[in-house]
């Protein structure tokens, strides 16, 4: 009996049951599962049309991925990791979230300043939403009730109700916002700002920027982790970190060449890098701040979004 609870604790702590990362290879078309607990490729899925963006679901049963080329979103099954559907979206998708509770899947539609509502066991486009002009990065707060979108070259942040499918606020921030990261309270979103090389600070509530922090060239997407936020910095090849609470640089970290989605792991400790030219995947520790591993993945990795399942 003892035995048997011990591998039931050790089982429960385990990275075994490590987290798993799918990313978008927007050269070879497909997509690379990489689990995180051996830090090694467990399967390829074919995806074509170019993938970029990628939603994981919060409960890990699906995953959403945008291909502009091709005009499609297409549904993989994350357990069985295939393909079940591909849901025509036009126009230039590129980001992609999920609601949390998976109802409902939201698309960035690069070219025609909108969003597209996705129901997604309907496969189909239920609705629109407009927005500023390229939006890129899109995020949910953890309540679902508000949608943000990135919106480039407005040089703004949409706030949407998702209840009314109604853009509520628009954001004043830094040049050319790219992705965009919600904190876990719903209370901050950070936008990377591609043209003015730094991080917006958004209170969502009072719709408004709070603050700028200085980071590398070309920022794309942010992470947040044990009160640090971590950004890549794709012109440099660094990932940039900065302290929440003081909103100031703390480290440059080199990680590979071209470096564009970040995602933080659930248990705050390992920050995944997906490198677009070093076709890598850098894993960091978010305590030492330091790479501890890369990984090879496919041709061209974004990674854009929520791509780590857990």
């Amino acid at each position: 009996m003892r035995a048997i609870v011990l591998a039931a604790v050790v089982a429960s702590i385990s990275p075994a049951s490590a987290e798993e990362a799918f990313v978008t290879n927007q050269l070879s078309d497909n997509l690379t599962v990489v689990d995180l607990g051996t830090s090694q490729p467990i399967a390829t899925i074919a995806i074509g049309g170019k993938p970029a963006g990628i939603a994981v679901t919060p409960d890990g049963r699906f995953a959403y991925v945008t291909s502009p080329d091709s005009k499609v979103l297409t549904v993989i099954d994350a357990a069985a990791r295939r393909v079940i559907g591909r849901i025509e979206v036009g126009g230039g998708p590129l980001g992609v979230a999920a609601a949390p509770n998976g109802a409902t899947v939201y698309v960035a539609d690069w070219y025609a300043a909108a969003v597209r509502v996705v129901d997604p066991e309907g496969q189909r486009v239920a609705a629109s939403i407009a927005v500023g002009a390229s939006p890129s990065g899109l995020a949910v707060t953890p309540d679902g009730r508000l949608l943000l979108s990135a919106d480039r070259d407005d040089d703004s942040v949409s706030i949407i109700d998702t209840a009314t499918r109604e853009r509520r606020a628009v954001v004043k921030v830094g040049t050319r916002p790219f992705g965009v990261t919600i904190d876990a309270e719903g209370g901050r979103a950070y936008a990377a700002n591609v043209g003015s090389n730094d991080v917006s600070v958004i209170d969502i509530a009072e719709a408004r920027e709070i603050g700028r922090v200085k980071v590398g060239l070309r920022p794309y997407a942010v992470a947040l982790a044990a009160g640090r936020g971590f950004v890549t910095d794709q012109y440099d090849g660094t990932v940039s970190v900065f302290d929440l609470t003081a909103l100031a640089p703390i480290k440059r970290i080199s990680v590979g060449d071209y470096p564009e989605g970040i995602a933080a792991t659930a248990d705050a400790r390992r920050i995944v890098v997906a490198n677009w030219e070093s076709n890598t995947l850098s894993i960091i520790d978010a305590a030492e701040l330091k790479v501890t591993a890369e990984i090879k993945v496919g041709d061209g990795p974004r990674a854009f979004g929520a791509f780590l399942r857990r």
